[in-house]
């Protein structure tokens, strides 16, 4: 049995996760962190990860940036392997998630959906064949208690094709009053409001032809299966940075 200490549990993730556990027998949670949870559940809560007494094998992550430093340094005592899949890290939060995965394995990802990781590959295989020929753009809509805006998700799909273009790219986080566009750029825009739970657009806009890709989450328990599958994978792992790619290529070994 695989005991999980659940970072964030009285979240929207946080119970999924605690209902679609038990889709997965091999894990368990043994103990959650929450400062704000009232929530009972069949597990002891703390207010604090660094007040927690209970013995676990990996923790979890859906939280907020602000708890980083804790949840690393808790790990770090306790020789844990972490699942981070909390977003909205600043540049420097990330230099400490980087060091830290010297020390310990961590799996991060900023969107653990299966399917967007496979949406993910798919750009890295196409964006360069569009580019020259079509205008690239990000449209992404989420829930109006979102903190972080663009999404971790659409950054990710932006760094993405970036990556993938030999041209200087750059990011237009919006538009606003004269916006003529350019070629080299990618504009990435952010809808809040609702409930939406997720949903990303890559658009690719050329001459008399539109081509968009499309992911929707309709469930927030398709995050927490992906979470719940990556903790399976990191059980055993060296210290180390690991994501989506790296859990698809094992599982496709299988």
């Amino acid at each position: 049995m695989i005991n999980i200490i659940l970072n964030g549990c009285g979240g929207k993730m946080g119970k999924a996760i605690t209902t679609v556990i038990n889709n997965f027998p091999q894990l368990n949670i043994a103990a959650g962190v929450d400062a704000y949870s009232k929530v009972l559940e069949n597990y002891p809560i703390f207010e604090n990860i660094q007040k927690c007494t209970i013995k676990g094998d990996v923790v979890i992550d859906f939280s907020r940036p602000d708890s980083l430093e804790s949840i690393i340094k808790f790990c770090k005592e306790k020789n844990l392997p972490l699942v981070l899949c909390t977003t909205g890290f600043k540049e420097e939060q990330i230099d400490i998630i980087n060091a830290s995965s010297s020390s310990i394995p961590i799996f991060r990802s900023a969107n653990m959906s299966i399917g967007i990781n496979v949406v993910n590959s798919i750009l890295k295989q196409v964006s360069a064949l569009l580019y020259d020929s079509f205008d690239i753009e990000i449209v992404e809509k989420h829930h109006n208690q979102k903190v972080d805006a663009p999404s971790g998700t659409a950054l990710l799909l932006a760094d993405t094709i970036k990556s993938s273009i030999k041209e200087e790219i750059k990011y237009v986080k919006g538009r606003d009053g004269v916006s003529k566009r350019m070629h080299n750029e990618i504009g990435i825009h952010a809808i809040r409001g609702g409930n939406i739970i997720g949903e990303h657009s890559v658009i690719f806009a050329g001459l008399n032809e539109t081509i968009e890709i499309k992911h929707e989450a309709l469930s927030r328990d398709v995050f927490a299966v992906g979470a719940l599958k990556a903790t399976e994978f990191i059980l055993g792992k060296k210290p180390g940075m690991y994501n989506m790619d790296d859990l698809i290529k094992e599982s496709t070994k299988k």
